[in-house]
């Protein structure tokens, strides 16, 4: 009776499976049916080159390469016309490996969300808390793979610095006093047909670990009480929906990045790097799911007083910030696209004194005023700088670049206990403080504080970027549509889908489950076997089964 009883709870699920199987099968023959690749180009016959002479060797490297070198009909005498093709590829080659290295260090800072996040929460949960930082990757990059990237810049328009491709042409617009406003793409589902190219996938790949950032965010503010099974579908619903929709608006080609050419505000709704489009919406996504899913059991007290709930190793969330760090070398200037653009040795300095101020600063402020320098503190203000300045890096002097990441140092420390103690949302990583918070702050910033040194075109909008100091009070109205805009669709279509998935499936696990920790019930395994004692999958699943003695935890640890 029981494996009867089993097969029925688990049959809907299997129903489930094999429809959305059978609607991806569909939906990808569609595809391929509807837009077919172009022939693959005939290939350039090149003259095979004469055996180089005998070389000396060259240790400063000043006399390897040379004409040679360049491709030609006829080896060693190119073409004017052979060299600027050369020259060209180059250029776009060079842009292409930039974008796909930097895209790599931000696929690297999953390690370093993975650490902080584990870090800062419970022994007992640290399997489950892991798991959620590694599936979102694996799972994330399926949803955009099959949706997300066709709706996020199906209609972006020529990719100027790999070529100019102008293969993602489709976007659906509507026409509102005359203009056309977008609304999402409709090219690039699954990477089929004409979307199968070069610079096509490098931008699929460096714009998934934008998205990935986004959809990781959540798994800290909603850790230690969020079902695994829960945690999966809105893996999905992210990756496949919200986040690309409004990825669109903003770096799409759609409505809010055309507020410039529309309506003459600035150079329309503009974050370099993913202050509002990553990690607003990350921030703003765990906001709408912490509340749905309500505190840890013991976080508040009657009274409604907070109760703190530490971390189990701090040392594994210092680590996990100068990942992230190191990794935002590769958000912030790979958001170029092009390793042939100069600015971004200035978008790398920003970047870097940003982080030092959000420390430094978090570190006074808590020092002051509680008499003691938070580690955890300290971490989040590095990382509130770093999300600050991801809008604005590239358009703001350094000066401007350390005064936003020192606002932002404060600003985490007092937006996480006003979250905490005002709103009562309990979030155990400080996720919403750091990426929603700050996120709406670094957009802000750019619309006050950019210089007028970087940006023309942007958008499409001839002239340099500014801000409100420099000129550009257009500018900043732009940055405030388009901020009250992410919080209002995203809170909106996240509390959405949270609240009918919790009515329908439950979203949190049970009291007992919570009390345990959830690596066993929910994982199968212990995080830390040697400590808590072994586990099996049979055992999560409630057969009896003697367990081995134990190492006696400290109270702290054993939280």
């Amino acid at each position: 009776m029981k494996d009867l009883g089993a097969i029925v709870r688990t049959m809907p699920w299997r129903i489930a499976a094999a429809l959305v199987v059978a609607c991806l099968l569909a939906v990808g023959g569609w595809v391929f049916a509807q837009d077919k690749p172009p022939a693959p180009a005939a290939p350039v016959v090149v003259a095979a080159a004469p055996a180089p002479p005998p070389s000396k060797p060259d240790p400063a490297g000043t006399a390897t390469g040379g004409i040679a070198d360049v491709t030609a009909k006829t080896a060693g005498k190119p073409t004017l016309e052979e060299i600027a093709d050369f020259a060209g590829h180059n250029r776009v080659s060079i842009n292409l490996m930039w974008t796909l290295l930097t895209g790599f260090l931000v696929m690297f800072m999953q390690a370093g969300f993975a650490l902080v996040e584990t870090g800062f929460t419970r022994a007992k949960n640290v399997a489950h808390t892991m798991m959620m930082n590694f599936m979102v990757y694996a799972i994330g990059m399926t949803g955009y793979w099959i949706c997300g990237f066709a709706l996020h810049m199906g209609g972006l328009g020529a990719i100027s610095t790999m070529g100019g491709t102008g293969l993602l042409d489709s976007e659906f617009t509507i026409s509102l006093f005359g203009k056309d406003f977008g609304l999402f793409g409709l090219k690039g589902f699954f990477l089929a047909g004409s979307t199968y190219d070069v610079a096509v996938f490098a931008l699929f790949l460096f714009q998934m670990v934008f998205m990935d950032t986004a959809a990781t965010i959540p798994t800290g503010a909603m850790a230690e009480r969020w079902k695994f099974s829960s945690f999966v579908v809105f893996a999905f619903f992210l990756s496949m929906f919200t986040y690309p929709i409004f990825a669109n608006w903003v770096w799409g080609g759609g409505w809010l990045s055309q507020l410039g050419k529309n309506l003459g505000l600035g150079h329309g709704h503009v974050d370099f790097a993913g202050s509002s489009v990553v990690h607003m919406v990350g921030g703003v996504t765990a906001l709408a799911g912490a509340m749905v899913l309500g505190p840890r059991i013991g976080k508040y007290n009657k009274d409604g007083s907070a109760n703190p709930i530490p971390g189990h190793n701090i040392p594994m969330g210092v680590l996990g910030c100068f990942i992230l760090a190191f990794g935002w070398f590769g958000f912030n200037p790979g958001s170029t696209l092009a390793g042939s653009d100069l600015r971004i040795s200035v978008i790398a300095v920003n970047t870097m004194l940003a982080s030092a101020s959000g420390a430094i600063f978090a570190m006074f402020y808590m020092w002051a005023k509680y008499g003691k320098p938070d580690p955890s503190m300290m971490v989040n203000g590095m990382l509130a700088g770093l999300v600050a300045i991801t809008a604005p890096c590239g358009f703001v002097s350094s000066f401007w670049a350390f005064f936003i990441g020192a606002v932002s140092g404060v600003l985490v420390c007092w937006a996480a206990v006003f979250i905490e103690t005002v709103m009562r949302v309990d979030d155990p990583v400080g996720a919403i403080a750091v990426h929603g918070v700050n996120g709406a702050w670094g957009v802000l910033s750019l619309g006050l504080f950019s210089d007028g040194t970087y940006g023309d075109g942007f958008n499409g909008v001839e002239g340099t970027v500014r801000g409100l100091f420099y000129g550009g009070a257009s500018q900043f109205v732009a940055q405030i549509i388009g901020t009250v805009t992410c919080f209002v669709f995203i809170f909106g279509a996240s509390w959405a889908f949270f609240k009918v998935y919790d009515v329908v499936f439950g979203m949190r696990v049970s009291p007992e489950v919570e009390m345990e920790g959830l690596d066993v019930p929910e994982m199968g395994v212990h995080g830390y076997p040697e400590i808590q004692g072994p586990a099996t999958l049979v055992h999560a699943m409630g057969a009896s089964m003697p367990k081995a003695p134990s190492m006696t935890m400290s109270p702290e640890r054993s939280r």
